[in-house]
C-alpha cells in the first residue's frame, strides 16, 4: 500500500513539474482576484496578496507549481486552517456536551424531586400520626435525608453505614421518648445498641430499605454520574491541539487549491478522510471504552424499575420510615422486656413523669404514588441520544469532512486530490493510532499516543467499571463482606474483621472523594468525614499507575 502512495504521489508531482515546465502563458498571467477575496475575508492585509500568478519554488507545504501565494501568505493560511479545524471540533463537542448536560439536568431534578417528595410527605403525615414520637426526633429524620441527597450527589459516604448510624440515633432518641420515667445514661444506652440486632425493634423496615435504598441510589448516582463524566471526557478531548504534521495536511487540503488557482475544486471525499483519520487517530482510540461507557449506561437503566428500582424507593423512603415506627410501637412492650432482661433494671427517674400513657399506638398507613410516567420518558430520550452518540470519535472524520470541509460529493476528476484537480487513489485509512502507520496524507508516529486521550480512556475504564458494579447493586467504593441478612439496629458495615473495628454510630466512615462528583457539590461536603474506615485507593493514584503501565506497553513500530 505504501508503494502505490508514493507512485501515486510520483505521478502527480511528475504532473505538476510538467504544466510548470510547459511554461503555459495563460497561466503565468492568470489573474489572483479570487485568492484576494478569500484572503481579504479571513482578515488579512490584500498587500500580501500578488497581482498575477507568481512561481511557486517558495511554498513548503502546497505543490511548487505556479501560485498566488507568497510564504507568508501559505503560512497564514496553514495557521488559519488549523485554528478552523479546532473550532470546528469545538463545535462539535459542545454539540455532544449540551445533549449531555440536558440528560444529565433531566434526571437529576427528577431524582431530587423523588427525594423531595418524600420528605415532604413525611413532615405532612408524621407530626399527626406520631406527635411527640416524632417531633422531638425532628432532626434525625432530617438529617437523613440530608445525608442521603449528600451520597446522591458524591460526597464521602458509605450508605450502609449512614442508614446504620441513623437507626441508631434513631432507637435511642424514640427508647426514651417512650420511657420518660426511666433514667436511661449513655452506658444503658450502649447496652440497647447492643442488642438491637438481634431484637429487631423497627422490624424488618430497616433491613429493606438498606437493601433497596443501597441498590436504587448507587444505580441512580452512578447514572448520572456517567452523563457528568462523558461530557468531561468530549471537553477535554476537544481541547487537544492538533499536532504539526496535521496542520501542514489541512491547509493542503483546505486552502492550497486555491493558491494554485483552482479555488472551484473541493476536496475528494476521500482524501479529506484519509486527513482527518490521521489528525484525530488519537481521539478515534476513544471509540472502544466509550461504546462500553455508553453501553453500561443504557444497560443500569433497567435498575430504575421494580420494587427495588431508584423510581419506587427514592420516592418512598417515608413509607418505610413509618413502618419502622409503626413496628416499635407495636412491639414496645416486648421489646421494654428483653432489654431490661438483657441490660437489666433502669433506675426510675424521680424528676421524670409517669408511664407514658398509650396515646399513639394506632398505625400509620401511607400509600405509595403511582409513577409519573416523567422518568420512563427520561430514559427513552436517554437511551435514543446514548445510542446515537456511540459512534462520536470514530465518525468525526467522515462529519467534519461532510460538514466543514467543503467537501465534494463524489471521487470524479473535478475534485481536489491534494496535488491537482483529479481523482484520488490511495485507499481510505482505518479508525485509531495503529491504522495510520501508512496514511499517505499525515505523518503519524504512532509510538507516541496523547497522554490527555490516554488518561481519558483510562477514566471512561473507571466510571464503566462503577456503572457495572452498579447494576450489581454495588458501590464499587465500598464493597464489603456484610451480610443481607443483619438486623435493623446497628445495620452493615466494614465487618471488624476486615477493618478491625465497631461501626461507630456517633460518626460516619471516611472515604475517598469520587473524581466526578455532581454539580453543586461542594469541596467541603465532598471532603467531610470522621472515624477511619477501610482502606481505599485514592482515585488518582489508580489512574496515574494505570496510565504508566499503558505506556509502557504500547506498541513498539519500527
Amino acid at each position: 500500500m505504501e508503494l502505490r502512495a508514493r507512485g501515486w504521489w510520483l505521478l502527480c508531482a511528475a504532473a505538476a513539474l510538467a504544466a510548470c515546465a510547459r511554461g503555459d502563458p495563460a497561466s503565468k498571467s492568470r489573474s489572483c482576484g479570487e485568492v484576494r477575496q478569500i484572503y481579504g475575508a479571513k482578515g488579512f492585509s490584500l498587500s500580501d496578496v500578488p497581482q498575477a500568478e507568481i512561481s511557486g519554488e517558495h511554498l513548503r507545504i502546497c505543490p511548487q507549481g505556479y501560485t498566488c501565494c507568497t510564504s507568508e501568505m501559505e503560512e497564514n493560511l496553514a495557521n488559519r486552517s488549523r485554528a478552523e479545524l479546532e473550532t470546528a471540533l469545538l463545535d462539535s463537542g459542545r454539540a455532544l456536551q449540551a445533549m449531555l448536560a440536558t440528560q444529565l439536568r433531566g434526571f437529576d431534578d427528577h431524582f431530587q424531586r423523588l427525594l423531595n417528595d418524600s420528605e415532604r410527605a413525611l413532615q405532612e403525615a408524621f407530626p399527626g400520626a406520631f406527635g411527640e414520637l416524632y417531633t422531638q426526633s425532628a432532626k434525625a429524620f432530617r438529617d437523613l435525608y440530608t445525608e442521603l441527597r449528600r451520597y446522591y450527589r458524591g460526597a464521602n459516604l458509605h450508605l450502609e453505614e449512614t442508614l446504620a448510624e441513623f437507626w441508631a440515633r434513631l432507637l435511642e432518641r424514640l427508647f426514651r421518648q417512650l420511657h420518660p420515667q426511666l433514667l436511661l445514661p449513655d452506658e444503658y444506652l450502649d447496652c440497647l445498641g447492643k442488642q438491637a440486632e438481634a431484637l429487631r425493634p423497627f422490624g424488618e423496615a430497616p433491613r429493606e430499605l438498606r437493601l433497596r435504598a443501597t441498590r436504587a441510589f448507587v444505580a441512580a448516582r452512578s447514572f448520572v454520574q456517567g452523563l457528568g463524566v462523558a461530557s468531561d471526557v468530549v471537553r477535554k478531548v476537544a481541547q487537544v491541539p492538533l499536532g504539526p504534521e496535521c496542520s501542514r495536511a489541512v491547509m493542503k487540503l483546505v486552502y492550497c487549491a486555491h493558491c494554485l488557482g483552482v479555488p472551484g475544486a473541493r476536496p475528494c471525499p476521500d482524501y479529506c478522510r484519509n486527513v482527518l483519520k490521521g489528525c484525530l487517530a488519537n481521539q478515534a482510540d476513544l471509540d472502544a471504552e466509550w461504546r462500553n461507557l455508553l453501553d453500561s449506561m443504557v444497560l443500569i437503566t433497567d435498575k430504575f424499575w421494580g420494587p427495588s428500582g431508584a423510581e419506587s424507593v427514592i420516592g418512598s423512603v417515608h413509607l418505610w420510615l413509618a413502618e419502622a415506627i409503626n413496628a416499635l410501637q407495636d412491639n414496645k412492650d416486648t421489646l421494654t422486656a428483653k432489654v431490661i432482661q438483657g441490660c437489666g433494671n433502669p433506675k426510675v427517674n424521680p424528676q421524670g413523669p409517669g408511664p407514658e400513657e398509650k396515646r399513639r399506638r394506632g398505625k400509620l398507613a401511607l400509600q405509595e404514588k403511582p409513577p409519573t410516567g416523567t422518568l420512563e420518558k427520561l430514559v427513552s430520550e436517554a437511551k435514543t441520544q446514548l445510542r446515537d452518540a456511540q459512534d462520536f470519535w470514530i465518525s468525526l472524520p467522515g462529519t467534519l469532512c461532510s460538514e466543514k470541509m467543503a467537501m465534494s460529493a463524489a471521487s470524479d476528476d473535478r475534485c481536489w486530490n491534494g496535488m491537482a484537480k483529479g481523482r484520488y487513489l490511495p485507499e481510505v485509512m482505518g479508525d485509531g493510532l495503529a491504522n495510520q502507520i501508512n496514511n499517505p496524507e499525515v505523518e503519524v508516529d504512532i509510538t507516541k499516543p496523547d497522554m490527555t486521550v490516554r488518561q481519558q480512556i483510562m477514566q471512561l475504564k473507571i466510571m464503566t467499571n462503577r456503572l457495572r458494579s452498579a447494576y450489581n447493586g454495588d458501590d464499587v467504593d465500598f464493597q464489603d463482606a456484610s451480610d443481607d441478612g443483619s438486623g435493623s439496629g446497628s445495620g452493615g458495615g466494614c465487618p471488624d474483621d476486615v477493618c478491625g473495628r465497631r461501626v461507630n454510630k456517633k460518626s460516619s466512615s471516611s472515604r475517598t472523594t469520587l473524581t466526578h462528583a455532581l454539580p453543586g457539590l461542594s469541596e467541603r461536603e465532598g471532603q467531610k468525614s470522621s472515624a477511619a474506615s477501610c482502606p481505599q485507593p485514592h482515585p488518582s493514584l489508580l489512574l496515574l499507575l494505570l496510565t504508566l503501565v499503558l505506556s509502557a506497553a504500547r506498541p513498539r513500530w519500527r
